[in-house]
């Protein structure tokens, strides 16, 4: 019997060590899982600080933009007109000269400032600029100011008889309707 009961008692301290092994087993890979899990932790947050830079920086690019198109809109407005004024400079300068040699009117007086007239016609045709036609045109009142009426039996209704004062059109807008007298 003491042989079965040592028997027994080996078979029990087995399985005791077994069972405390696999305590031990369970308890390293708990602590390993944890290891893992706090090294997951820490490269999420290196993840996360690497993402936030990036958005910092993008944002700041995109501010940067917004800035450099807001300057350059101002500067486009500011400007805008440079171009034109430019075509116009040695229109100016002809009016001077012409004003010069206003002393001795006489034919080349008036046939010098046609020629200025011309010249600044033709700077401001190529900016876009068109003249509306207004006398013997139906009276439009999206392009025409009409500040008088008057009978006519040559005209029809509502055509335009005289102008007053030239309207003009840039570029597809109406900057200035002509004023006209228009037939009743």
């Amino acid at each position: 019997m003491s042989d079965e009961l040592t028997k027994d008692e080996a078979l029990k301290n087995e399985d005791q060590e077994s069972v405390v092994e696999e305590h031990i087993e369970e308890d390293n890979e708990e602590t390993n899982s944890v290891e893992d899990l706090k090294q997951q932790l820490k490269e999420k947050e290196v993840q996360i600080e690497d993402y936030n830079n990036r958005m910092l920086r993008a944002q700041a690019d995109f501010d940067n933009f917004r800035r450099r198109s807001r300057q350059e809109k101002e500067d486009l407005l500011k400007y805008a007109g440079e171009d034109i004024i430019n075509e116009l400079l040695p229109v100016l300068d002809n009016f001077e000269r012409a004003l010069g040699a206003a002393e001795n009117p006489g034919e080349d007086f008036i046939s010098g400032v046609s020629m200025i007239f011309k010249q600044l016609k033709a700077v401001l045709e190529k900016a876009g600029l068109e003249i509306i036609p207004a006398v013997g045109e139906q009276f439009d009142p999206n392009k025409h100011e009409a500040v008088m009426q008057v009978d006519s039996e040559e005209h029809a209704e509502n055509v335009i008889v005289e102008e007053l004062r030239r309207g003009y059109i840039l570029k597809d807008k109406v900057i200035r309707p002509a004023m006209v007298k228009v037939s009743n």
